[in-house]
């Protein structure tokens, strides 16, 4: 599991990269991902292209990072598998994020 993230250059992208397994054992990690980040960010991509599982914990993790960005924010989750994608449409989670799948 690795989690990665960058910040664009007029610093108000925050690109966050999840490799691997997205569960409870990713969870500082993530939440040092963004958490240390200035806060003029207005929009986070949650990049899963290497994404091969997550669980509930890790649904609880991208509403953390939801309430730390702030209304004002948009948080999109893309480059989804089917199988993740699947997770994210079961648990309504489509309602509440931008979510793309894997092209």
């Amino acid at each position: 599991m690795s989690i990665v993230s960058h910040l664009s250059a007029s610093g108000d992208v925050m690109k966050i990269g999840i490799q691997g397994r997205f569960d409870f054992g990713s969870h500082q990690d993530f939440r040092e991902s963004y958490d240390n980040n200035d806060l003029n960010v207005k929009e986070y991509h949650v990049d899963m292209a290497k994404t091969t599982y997550l669980d509930s914990s890790a649904l609880g993790m991208l509403l953390l990072l939801r309430d730390h960005a702030g209304s004002d924010a948009v948080i999109k989750i893309i480059n989804c598998n089917e199988d993740v994608y699947k997770i994210f449409e079961i648990s309504n989670f489509d309602q509440m994020f931008q979510i793309s799948t894997a092209k």
